[in-house]
């Protein structure tokens, strides 16, 4: 493998070694060099959730959208930036137009493919 490469980091302009072990690694499970530098990896990290492990879910809640529910016009938070352009419903309101829906296709989606 080849060896140690310096890159420069997109955050904050310093060049960093990416090592020969680190390649190595990145290669292994596919993922492409880093842009950034360790530190602003981990102040990256840090900004998106705390870095506190393992909160996975806590912090997808922590970003949603606060929006008022198209079927009830209860308040209700979404996991997604709507678009204005299409109903925003709630949870509840949310599986029984699914439900409705299902209906409507004519076997439930079977035999598409």
């Amino acid at each position: 493998m080849a060896g140690d490469q310096q890159l420069t980091c997109s955050d904050c302009g310093q060049e960093f070694t990416f090592t020969s072990e680190d390649q190595a690694f990145f290669q292994e499970r596919g993922y492409s060099a880093p842009k950034r530098c360790k530190p602003c990896r981990q102040a990256k990290k840090n900004e998106q959730g705390g870095g506190g492990g393992g909160g996975g879910y806590q912090r997808a809640e922590s970003r949603g959208t606060a929006v008022v529910c198209s079927g009830c016009g209860q308040q209700t938070t979404v996991p997604f930036e709507p678009r204005g352009d299409r109903p925003v419903y709630c949870r509840d309101c949310y599986q029984a137009q699914k439900g409705a829906n299902r209906g409507a296709g004519g076997g439930g989606g079977r035999g598409r493919y």
